[in-house]
């Protein structure tokens, strides 16, 4: 979502063609139609209804992100509970020096362990928050997966953040198959002033972000580029407008509003999968991105 020129950082790198939507805030977007595999086809099949965004954008969206949940600290599991001290403050935070990566036990199929930590902190807090939607920790991880590889392998300190920033693609149209889309932050989420680029591991556009943006882990920041942050949010997200993760459907109704691509659907679906098994996914159930 948007793009600075700060000292180099990685960026999140394809080698296929990326097509944006205006709704979508992953900066992992792909080729619309694209699929492969039984799994694309039965995906395609669970569809109520052909998605459109105008059809998305007629649900009921939720306010500004609601009083923040204190999260666990990242070696625990178990939730407390906490009194909300309102809204987070949406902001990027200057990432402290000397950083390094958190020393947490791999999850399932090799998964980070910070970046597991994260995505069942937001299954917990959306639990309470949102029971309707029944957010798996899963879900979430195969988007991150797909997304940004849980922040670039899981190179996150133990509180979540990038050992480097994540960034998208800069939105400017120089990448064949991408939106353009102007500047909506002023750079002050993605570091550019002329046009948007995807934020964080879970790469939302600035203005999706500043919709949904939640606090994670009870500092009273939302910080795109923090794992538990970005994963609540995501949560968040797909759950707007009464969707239910348990109706395979609605699953993928919210999932191509992160990328208007079936193939895009089959891989997340595949990953999530995966974790859940424990069993990797084969090559027949990740279509080309």
């Amino acid at each position: 979502m948007g793009r600075h020129r700060k000292p180099p950082v990685p960026t999140i790198r394809r080698g296929s063609v990326i097509a944006l939507t205006g709704l979508v805030p992953a900066g992992l977007a792909t080729v619309t139609g694209a699929s492969d595999g039984n799994l694309v086809g039965s995906l395609t099949s669970a569809l109520q209804h052909e998605f459109s965004p105008e059809a998305d954008a007629a649900l009921p969206r939720p306010e500004a992100a609601a009083a923040p949940v204190a999260a666990p600290e990242p070696m625990l599991r178990e939730a407390k509970q906490v009194v909300p001290v309102g809204p987070p403050v949406v902001k990027t935070v200057a990432l402290p020096d000397g950083r390094v990566p958190a020393a947490l036990p791999a999850g399932p199929i090799g998964m980070p362990g910070i970046a597991e930590h994260a995505y069942q902190n937001a299954e917990r807090i959306l639990a309470v928050e949102n029971p309707a939607c029944a957010m798996p920790w899963s879900l979430l991880a195969g988007i991150g997966r797909v997304e940004s590889t849980h922040a670039f392998g899981g190179k996150a300190d133990a509180d979540g953040n990038p050992i480097d920033p994540v960034y998208g693609p800069v939105l400017d149209g120089s990448l064949w198959g991408n939106n353009v889309v102007h500047d909506t932050d002023g750079g002050e989420l993605d570091g550019l002033a002329s046009y948007d680029r995807a934020i964080g591991p879970m790469q939302f556009l600035p203005q999706t972000w500043r919709k949904y943006a939640a606090d994670g882990n009870g500092d009273g920041i939302a910080d795109p580029q923090n794992l538990f942050d970005a994963a609540l949010t995501a949560g968040k997200y797909l759950c707007s407008g009464n969707l239910d993760m348990r109706d395979p459907a609605q699953q993928t109704r919210a999932i191509l509003r992160y990328n208007n691509s079936m193939a895009y659907v089959a891989n997340v679906m595949a990953w999530e999968t995966a974790y859940s098994s424990g069993i990797a996914p084969g090559a027949s159930a990740l279509p080309r991105i």
